[in-house]
């Protein structure tokens, strides 16, 4: 089975570039055909016209699915869970969810890298709308040592620690109030193109764990968790589903955006992720300084594929700074004191070869795409495509 990549210093800048969207050779894995476009874009507009129906189709759909979790809620306080980060997509799942009728229960993880505008957006939220809100704080000590654990390493993507947690504690919540539903951000309008080679399986606790263990120092006594086995259970015996509700509707971020400011006081981000501190340094400086790669390809590519921006747009985009040096000064300072790494020691990191996520105890089999098994369970985890 093909292992996934590492995009690693030894990568050369890209010297091939898709026709059609913006993705190009940091990705290993592309493959160009000419004026049709790239194996990304290809692909993302086969989804497209699979999952995104922004028509009467997805209006069935959505109202269909509206009455079932109405149903499943009867005689409990909540209908459904909504992962509430502040950002764009979460936040619009909480405004069309409560305009929809639906009775909300918002959950926040919090990782110690809350930006101050986050915190602000999540209060403007849940006060316009007037819904619950859990927020978990994740132990500092033990999320400061994992973070720390994957950047020795050094690892590509040190956001499964956090994406995880988020993963954990939305069934664990919906698991403990009865609620069949979990209303999710995700979408193919924005989101349809990601290599794999950018990134690795949030799912993946047991990799997670070697990881820390090897380089970690603190015992994990909090950290949420969800291990296959436990989401077995919850997909197939608690009945607790995922619905990527923003799929069954038009979705443009750029309308999306005016909206939340409009109804709900919602202010927007300099940059996609600007939710979290961290986020922004990882995907903003780590990767591409460390691993020579840039996510707004493909966050722009997927806009693209949607017909929301041009491709002349994303090149234009694609060329301001990530950070002024003023900015990244500033928010290295900020973060290697956080995580309490020297200057020396952070030097070494970023000259220091990476290693692969599988080079580590992992189930990376498991959550294969090429896993008939895992896509069955997939499928029936998610609600609302047939």
């Amino acid at each position: 089975m093909k292992q996934p990549a590492v995009m690693a210093e030894s990568v050369s800048k890209p010297q091939s570039i898709c026709q059609v969207c913006i993705m190009d050779d940091s990705d290993p894995d592309i493959v160009f055909y000419g004026d049709d476009g790239c194996n990304h874009c290809i692909a993302a507009k086969a989804r497209l016209k699979k999952e995104y129906m922004p028509d009467e189709r997805g209006q069935k759909l959505l109202t269909e699915m509206v009455s079932k979790i109405k149903s499943a809620g009867v005689g409990k306080p909540y209908d459904c869970v909504v992962g509430l980060s502040g950002g764009v997509d979460s936040s619009y799942v909480a405004l069309r969810a409560s305009q929809l009728g639906l009775r909300i229960l918002a959950v926040h993880l919090d990782n110690g890298w809350n930006s101050e505008l986050a915190v602000k957006n999540i209060e403007h939220i849940v006060v316009k709308l007037g819904i619950d809100l859990r927020t978990h704080v994740v132990d500092w000590q033990e999320i400061k040592d994992l973070q720390r654990s994957y950047f020795s390493v050094p690892m590509l993507d040190i956001e499964v620690i956090t994406d995880h947690a988020i993963f954990a504690i939305l069934y664990r919540e919906a698991a403990k109030h009865g609620i069949k539903y979990i209303l999710s951000g995700s979408n193919v309008a924005t989101e349809s193109i990601m290599p794999r080679a950018w990134n690795y399986d949030q799912k993946d606790l047991r990799n997670i764990l070697a990881i820390h263990k090897r380089f970690g120092t603190q015992k994990l006594r909090s950290f949420p968790m969800l291990s296959p086995l436990h989401f077995i259970y919850c997909v197939f015996l608690r009945g607790i589903k995922f619905v990527p509700i923003l799929n069954f509707e038009s979705y443009v971020k750029a309308e999306v955006m005016n909206i939340l400011s409009r109804e709900l006081g919602w202010v927007p981000y300099a940059n996609k992720h600007g939710e979290s501190r961290f986020t922004r340094f990882f995907q903003d400086y780590y990767l591409p300084e460390k691993f020579l790669f840039d996510k707004r390809k493909a966050h722009y590519s997927s806009l693209i594929a949607s017909t929301q921006i041009t491709r002349q747009v994303a090149l234009e985009d694609l060329i301001k700074p990530l950070y002024t040096p003023q900015e990244l000064a500033s928010e290295k300072a900020f973060v290697l004191k956080k995580l309490e790494i020297p200057v020396d020691e952070w030097q070494s990191i970023m000259e220091k070869p990476a290693k692969n996520h599988t080079d580590f105890p992992n189930n990376y089999w498991l959550f294969s795409p090429n896993n008939r098994i895992t896509g069955f369970i997939k499928k029936y985890a998610k609600a609302g495509l047939g």
